[in-house]
Protein backbone atom coordinates (compact mmCIF):
# COMPACT_ATOMS: atom_id res chain seq x y z
CA UNK A 1 0.00 0.00 0.00
CA UNK A 2 1.78 3.33 -1.42
CA UNK A 3 -0.55 5.64 -0.16
CA UNK A 4 -3.44 6.03 2.43
CA UNK A 5 -6.72 8.12 2.65
CA UNK A 6 -6.11 10.74 5.16
CA UNK A 7 -8.66 12.97 6.80
CA UNK A 8 -12.79 11.95 5.64
CA UNK A 9 -14.47 15.99 5.23
CA UNK A 10 -15.79 16.90 8.39
CA UNK A 11 -19.37 17.21 7.34
CA UNK A 12 -21.85 17.58 10.19
CA UNK A 13 -22.46 15.29 12.92
CA UNK A 14 -24.91 12.63 13.29
CA UNK A 15 -27.39 15.42 12.23
CA UNK A 16 -26.66 15.49 8.78
CA UNK A 17 -29.27 15.18 7.38
CA UNK A 18 -31.55 17.03 10.25
CA UNK A 19 -31.58 18.15 13.83
CA UNK A 20 -27.89 18.22 16.01
CA UNK A 21 -28.04 16.11 19.08
CA UNK A 22 -27.35 18.20 21.83
CA UNK A 23 -24.71 16.90 24.36
CA UNK A 24 -26.80 15.22 27.03
CA UNK A 25 -24.03 15.06 29.89
CA UNK A 26 -23.50 17.88 32.66
CA UNK A 27 -21.18 20.70 32.69
CA UNK A 28 -19.55 19.01 35.83
CA UNK A 29 -18.73 15.93 33.88
CA UNK A 30 -17.48 17.48 30.46
CA UNK A 31 -15.33 20.69 31.67
CA UNK A 32 -15.70 22.04 28.07
CA UNK A 33 -14.34 25.30 28.83
CA UNK A 34 -11.04 24.52 30.36
CA UNK A 35 -8.02 25.56 28.73
CA UNK A 36 -9.69 26.36 25.09
CA UNK A 37 -7.56 26.91 22.22
CA UNK A 38 -8.13 28.68 19.10
CA UNK A 39 -11.43 29.26 18.22
CA UNK A 40 -13.57 26.49 16.37
CA UNK A 41 -14.68 26.53 13.05
CA UNK A 42 -18.10 28.47 12.09
CA UNK A 43 -18.97 25.11 10.75
CA UNK A 44 -18.26 22.92 13.40
CA UNK A 45 -21.84 21.14 14.28
CA UNK A 46 -23.79 21.72 17.16
CA UNK A 47 -22.80 18.72 19.07
CA UNK A 48 -19.55 20.36 19.21
CA UNK A 49 -20.32 24.15 19.34
CA UNK A 50 -18.56 24.61 22.73
CA UNK A 51 -15.81 22.20 21.37
CA UNK A 52 -12.04 23.36 22.05
CA UNK A 53 -10.28 23.15 18.99
CA UNK A 54 -6.64 22.28 17.48
CA UNK A 55 -4.33 25.32 17.21
CA UNK A 56 -4.31 27.25 13.70
CA UNK A 57 -0.22 25.68 12.98
CA UNK A 58 -1.71 21.90 13.85
CA UNK A 59 -4.46 21.90 12.41
CA UNK A 60 -3.63 20.38 9.00
CA UNK A 61 -5.72 17.62 7.73
CA UNK A 62 -7.51 19.14 4.58
CA UNK A 63 -9.71 16.46 3.39
CA UNK A 64 -8.24 15.11 0.03
CA UNK A 65 -5.01 15.01 1.55
CA UNK A 66 -2.89 11.95 1.10
CA UNK A 67 0.54 11.14 2.73
CA UNK A 68 3.63 8.81 1.33
CA UNK A 69 4.39 5.40 2.84
CA UNK A 70 8.06 4.87 3.02
CA UNK A 71 8.24 1.55 1.07
CA UNK A 72 9.95 -0.29 3.95
CA UNK A 73 7.02 0.61 6.66
CA UNK A 74 4.26 -1.76 6.35
CA UNK A 75 0.69 -0.56 6.85
CA UNK A 76 0.24 -3.47 8.88
CA UNK A 77 -0.28 -2.32 12.58
CA UNK A 78 -1.42 -4.22 14.83
CA UNK A 79 1.98 -6.58 15.88
CA UNK A 80 1.92 -4.42 19.38
CA UNK A 81 1.06 -5.40 22.72
CA UNK A 82 -0.84 -3.04 24.85
CA UNK A 83 -1.96 -2.57 28.40
CA UNK A 84 -5.72 -2.57 29.16
CA UNK A 85 -6.79 0.33 31.57
CA UNK A 86 -7.00 -2.17 34.06
CA UNK A 87 -3.26 -3.44 33.13
CA UNK A 88 -4.40 -6.52 31.66
CA UNK A 89 -2.03 -6.77 28.59
CA UNK A 90 -3.76 -7.11 25.31
CA UNK A 91 -2.32 -8.42 21.86
CA UNK A 92 -3.74 -6.55 19.56
CA UNK A 93 -2.76 -8.85 17.31
CA UNK A 94 -7.10 -10.36 18.64
CA UNK A 95 -8.76 -7.95 16.43
CA UNK A 96 -7.12 -8.74 13.15
CA UNK A 97 -9.94 -9.85 11.48
CA UNK A 98 -12.22 -6.58 13.04
CA UNK A 99 -12.35 -3.50 11.92
CA UNK A 100 -10.60 -1.50 14.57
CA UNK A 101 -11.34 2.43 14.94
CA UNK A 102 -8.38 3.55 17.02
CA UNK A 103 -8.55 6.83 19.14
CA UNK A 104 -6.94 8.97 21.23
CA UNK A 105 -9.64 10.17 23.98
CA UNK A 106 -8.75 12.62 26.59
CA UNK A 107 -11.32 13.37 29.66
CA UNK A 108 -11.25 17.48 29.77
CA UNK A 109 -11.47 18.55 25.99
CA UNK A 110 -14.52 19.75 24.23
CA UNK A 111 -14.44 17.30 22.05
CA UNK A 112 -14.67 14.64 25.10
CA UNK A 113 -18.52 14.09 24.13
CA UNK A 114 -17.68 12.10 21.05
CA UNK A 115 -17.20 8.87 23.85
CA UNK A 116 -20.95 8.85 23.41
CA UNK A 117 -20.77 9.43 19.44
CA UNK A 118 -17.56 6.22 20.06
CA UNK A 119 -20.37 4.17 22.00
CA UNK A 120 -23.40 4.63 19.33
CA UNK A 121 -21.44 3.54 16.94
CA UNK A 122 -19.29 0.62 18.83
CA UNK A 123 -22.54 -0.20 19.49
CA UNK A 124 -24.34 -0.25 16.19
CA UNK A 125 -21.62 -2.06 14.63
CA UNK A 126 -19.85 -4.26 17.09
CA UNK A 127 -22.00 -7.66 15.87
CA UNK A 128 -20.56 -7.19 12.71
CA UNK A 129 -16.80 -6.88 13.70
CA UNK A 130 -16.34 -3.18 14.53
CA UNK A 131 -13.87 -2.57 17.77
CA UNK A 132 -13.51 1.16 18.58
CA UNK A 133 -9.95 0.71 21.02
CA UNK A 134 -9.40 4.03 23.43
CA UNK A 135 -6.21 5.17 23.91
CA UNK A 136 -6.61 8.17 26.55
CA UNK A 137 -3.97 10.67 25.97
CA UNK A 138 -2.96 13.74 27.92
CA UNK A 139 -0.41 15.12 25.13
CA UNK A 140 -2.75 18.58 24.39
CA UNK A 141 -3.21 21.13 26.86
CA UNK A 142 -3.30 18.18 30.12
CA UNK A 143 -6.60 17.42 28.96
CA UNK A 144 -6.51 14.27 30.25
CA UNK A 145 -4.75 14.66 33.46
CA UNK A 146 -6.11 12.02 35.82
CA UNK A 147 -5.34 8.25 36.44
CA UNK A 148 -6.43 5.14 34.89
CA UNK A 149 -8.59 4.09 37.63
CA UNK A 150 -10.42 7.91 36.92
CA UNK A 151 -10.52 7.62 33.64
CA UNK A 152 -12.27 4.11 33.64
CA UNK A 153 -14.98 6.05 36.51
CA UNK A 154 -15.42 9.02 34.04
CA UNK A 155 -16.11 6.53 30.77
CA UNK A 156 -18.25 4.88 32.35
CA UNK A 157 -20.43 6.86 34.44
CA UNK A 158 -20.75 9.41 31.98
CA UNK A 159 -21.03 8.09 28.65
CA UNK A 160 -21.76 4.40 29.65
CA UNK A 161 -18.52 3.22 27.27
CA UNK A 162 -17.90 -0.71 27.06
CA UNK A 163 -15.52 -0.50 23.97
CA UNK A 164 -11.96 -1.07 25.11
CA UNK A 165 -9.91 1.34 26.88
CA UNK A 166 -6.51 1.23 27.49
CA UNK A 167 -3.59 3.06 29.42
CA UNK A 168 -2.61 6.65 29.67
CA UNK A 169 -0.75 6.64 26.14
CA UNK A 170 2.31 8.90 24.68
CA UNK A 171 0.63 9.30 21.39
CA UNK A 172 2.79 12.89 20.20
CA UNK A 173 6.28 13.83 20.95
CA UNK A 174 8.89 12.52 22.94
CA UNK A 175 8.35 8.87 24.33
CA UNK A 176 5.44 8.23 21.57
CA UNK A 177 4.54 4.71 22.11
CA UNK A 178 5.27 1.84 19.28
CA UNK A 179 1.99 1.90 18.07
CA UNK A 180 1.34 5.96 17.30
CA UNK A 181 4.87 6.20 16.24
CA UNK A 182 3.62 4.08 13.17
CA UNK A 183 0.26 5.32 12.71
CA UNK A 184 1.90 8.82 12.90
CA UNK A 185 4.74 7.29 10.09
CA UNK A 186 2.10 6.10 7.51
CA UNK A 187 0.17 9.46 7.65
CA UNK A 188 0.54 12.11 10.26
CA UNK A 189 0.29 12.11 14.11
CA UNK A 190 -2.13 13.60 15.83
CA UNK A 191 -2.58 16.83 15.77
CA UNK A 192 -5.35 17.00 19.02
CA UNK A 193 -7.81 15.02 21.21
CA UNK A 194 -9.88 12.63 19.13
CA UNK A 195 -7.88 11.87 16.06
CA UNK A 196 -9.25 9.03 14.48
CA UNK A 197 -7.33 6.32 13.21
CA UNK A 198 -9.36 3.63 10.76
CA UNK A 199 -8.12 0.18 10.20
CA UNK A 200 -9.49 -2.57 7.99
CA UNK A 201 -9.97 -6.47 8.57
CA UNK A 202 -6.67 -7.38 7.39
CA UNK A 203 -5.43 -5.13 9.90
CA UNK A 204 -4.18 -2.08 8.03
CA UNK A 205 -4.13 1.03 8.29
CA UNK A 206 -6.66 3.20 5.95
CA UNK A 207 -7.80 5.78 7.20
CA UNK A 208 -6.97 9.12 9.50
CA UNK A 209 -9.94 11.06 10.20
CA UNK A 210 -10.08 14.48 11.98
CA UNK A 211 -10.31 14.99 15.24
CA UNK A 212 -13.57 17.59 14.45
CA UNK A 213 -15.50 14.64 12.79
CA UNK A 214 -17.98 12.74 14.84
CA UNK A 215 -17.34 8.87 14.70
CA UNK A 216 -21.13 9.52 13.33
CA UNK A 217 -20.63 11.50 10.73
CA UNK A 218 -22.51 9.81 7.81
CA UNK A 219 -19.45 9.55 5.91
CA UNK A 220 -17.26 8.13 8.95
CA UNK A 221 -20.03 5.66 9.12
CA UNK A 222 -20.73 4.99 4.94
CA UNK A 223 -16.73 4.22 5.24
CA UNK A 224 -16.85 1.45 8.27
CA UNK A 225 -19.60 0.08 6.20
CA UNK A 226 -17.47 -0.48 3.39
CA UNK A 227 -14.72 -1.92 5.28
CA UNK A 228 -17.25 -4.70 6.70
CA UNK A 229 -18.72 -5.77 3.91
CA UNK A 230 -15.37 -6.17 2.20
Amino acid sequence: MKRLLLALTACSLVGCSGGTEEPTRSQESNPSNQQAPASQPESLPAENAASQTPPADEADDQPGDTAEVPGELSPYVLNYTMNRIDGTPQALEEYKGKVVLIVNTASKCGLTPQYEALQTLYDAYKDRGLVVLGFPANQFNDQEPGTNAEITAFCTQNYGVTFPMFEKTVVKGEGTCPLYQQLSALTAEPNWNFTKFLVNRQGELVDRIDPQTSPTDPMVVARIESLLEG
